[in-house]
Order: C-alpha cells, then sequence, then structure tokens
C-alpha cells in the first residue's frame, strides 16, 4: 500500500519500520505537502496519503466520493500567526479587514478555512467581507487543486500570470495575505502579522475555546477501502501507535529529542497548558472541533450543506476493541 505523507515526527515510526500496519506493506512516500495534495486530489496516486482537511470534505460532495478518512491528523496548527498585512494598508484590528483585498493561494484551503471563521466567529470580520485574492504564493500559476463554485455575495479574484502574492503584498497590490507559509517578503516592519503577540493569543484562543485546528486528515482512495474495508482500522492502529512513540519521545529528558535549546521546556509547558494528549486523533476527542470546521466549510460557501462529522470517517474508526 503506498501512503503519501511528510516526514512528521509522529510518523517517523512509520518510516523506519518501528511500527507495521497489520496485514499491510506500507510503502511510506516522503513528500512535502503541496505535492502530496496535489497528487492526490488531481490524479489519485496513491492508496492513501496525507490530505487538507478542507479539500476531503470539498471531494465528499463531488459525485464519485472518491476518499474514505481515518480520524488520523497529521497535522494541526494554531493559525493567529499566520495573517500578514502590509504596513501601508491602514490594518491595526481585525475589522479593518473589511472591504480590503485579502489574498490567499487557494480559497479552498485548510487554513484560511479556518483563519476566516476564526476571524468571523472571534472578531467580527464576516466572511463575505473583503475580497478575496488567488494564486501562488512564491510562485506565479497556482489554482484550485478541486474546483469551487461559490455563492454570489463572495468576492474572487485571480491574481495575473506574472504575479505572486508574496510580492504584491509587499507592493500594496493586496492590502493582506492569509496563508499556511510564512511568505518571503515578510520583515516584520513593510510585512508584518496582524497579531505580533500571535502565542499568547493562540494560548487565549485555546483557553476560550479547547479548539486546537485540525489541517489534514489521511484519505485512502474509495476503491481501495471498499476492496479491503479492514484497512482503515488497521491503518488508524498504526498511526497511533507510531504518534505513542512520540509523546514517549517527547518526555525523555536525559537528552534532547529535538533540537531547540529548552525544547522540554516547551514539552512541558503544552503537556500542562493541553492535556497528556494535546494531538488526539480519532472522532470522540475531535468531535467539538470538527463540528466548527465544518461549519466554517459551509458558512464559506465551500459546501453545499454543513457536513456532518458522522459522515466524514470510515465507520471501522469509530469505536474501538475494549477487552
Amino acid at each position: 500500500m503506498t501512503l503519501g505523507c511528510w516526514d512528521y515526527d509522529r510518523v517517523q515510526p512509520l518510516i523506519d519500520g518501528r511500527v507495521r500496519p497489520d496485514g499491510i506493506d506500507l510503502r511510506f512516500l516522503n513528500m512535502i505537502v503541496e505535492e502530496t495534495f496535489f497528487r492526490m486530489a488531481k490524479f489519485r496516486e496513491f492508496d492513501a496519503s496525507e490530505m487538507s482537511m478542507s479539500s476531503f470534505v470539498v471531494s465528499h460532495f463531488k459525485e464519485d466520493r472518491p476518499f474514505v478518512a481515518i480520524p488520523v491528523f497529521p497535522s494541526r496548527f494554531f493559525r493567529h500567526s499566520c495573517i500578514y498585512v502590509n504596513a501601508d494598508a491602514g490594518i491595526n484590528d481585525p475589522k479593518d479587514l473589511i472591504g480590503k483585498r485579502f489574498g490567499c493561494p487557494e480559497y479552498q484551503m485548510t487554513a484560511p478555512v479556518w483563519i476566516r471563521g476564526i476571524l468571523s466567529d472571534h472578531y467580527g470580520v464576516p466572511v463575505d467581507g473583503p475580497t478575496y485574492v488567488t494564486g501562488g504564493e512564491e510562485t506565479p500559476n497556482r489554482s484550485e487543486k478541486i474546483s469551487i463554485t461559490l455563492p454570489e455575495n463572495f468576492r474572487l479574484e485571480r491574481i495575473g500570470p506574472e504575479d505572486t502574492l508574496a510580492q504584491m503584498l509587499a507592493e500594496g497590490r493586496i492590502d493582506a495575505f492569509h496563508t499556511a507559509r510564512k511568505p518571503s517578503t515578510y520583515d516584520g516592519v513593510k510585512v508584518k502579522r496582524l497579531f505580533p503577540n500571535y502565542v499568547d493569543v493562540e494560548k487565549a484562543y485555546w483557553h476560550d475555546t479547547g479548539i486546537f485546528p485540525i489541517m489534514h486528515v489521511i484519505a485512502i482512495r474509495r476503491e481501495v477501502y471498499e476492496q479491503n474495508r479492514w484497512v482503515a482500522m488497521n491503518l488508524f492502529k498504526a498511526f497511533r501507535e507510531a504518534q505513542n512513540l512520540c509523546y514517549a519521545g517527547l518526555k525523555e529528558t536525559a537528552a534532547l529529542k529535538g533540537m531547540l535549546p529548552w525544547f522540554n521546556a516547551h514539552v512541558e509547558e503544552a503537556f500542562d497548558l493541553m492535556g497528556g494528549d494535546f494531538w488526539a486523533y480519532g472522532v470522540q476527542k475531535n468531535r467539538a472541533t470538527l463540528d466548527v470546521f465544518l461549519r466554517y466549510h459551509h458558512e464559506q460557501g465551500l459546501s453545499p450543506r454543513k457536513l456532518e462529522v458522522d459522515e466524514m470517517f470510515a465507520p471501522e474508526t469509530y469505536e474501538e476493541f475494549v477487552i
């Protein structure tokens, strides 16, 4: 079975063979997320892969419903840090975004879905308030991986064939930018963050909501799943076993498992603030977070109705065998 995924610490045991999913000869294909998403969404090249949660939900409403997800979330990310503004655009408060030109590489990207939803829920910025400008962040001609049709109240524009959003932000041709990757033109002066104290803001958001935003899921091609439905649960178990080994490594104090000088202090802070399973897999522990995302997805015109959490995942993964 081929699996396209980035080489996160929580999947390393699947790469080096310490964890092997029962009954599956797994070929782990290590690729950055943009390549994985493009190849899976466009061409369905892999048996299973890491996938943008938004792209998965969009695909769910396609006629063939090409993928089945399992409740493994290889990427989570607080996104207040990912809103950038041009210093001359007069944006000092989130509400200043209303009526502005707000760039994003793809409208249906998961990170902007979370950002738009958070700005709407917590800062009073209507999701149809800005004009959204899409295209390549650092190289020209990026387009939506999966076709979308938005309601008329959303204003969506494409940038020119030679333009990039990072350069347009620096030049003031767009006022703000929300994305997954920090733009190359960010310098903290001409291009700066909307929330310069984003760590404090994100901790407050966690305290108020209990949400650690989910970015990616693991998707299985539907025909692979239908031929061998047991692969869903066996993959889920293997990902969770790999993650448990990662958790154990985080708790090691004899030597630094990561290169950050105060790595252990960061680990202790995360456990103290967010609990022992702060990166939870499974449906039940993530139901509230998933439900908020699905509401955002529908409110932003990306899904024709609000998908229910219980429609997202292979049913075999909802309940686990208990001795």
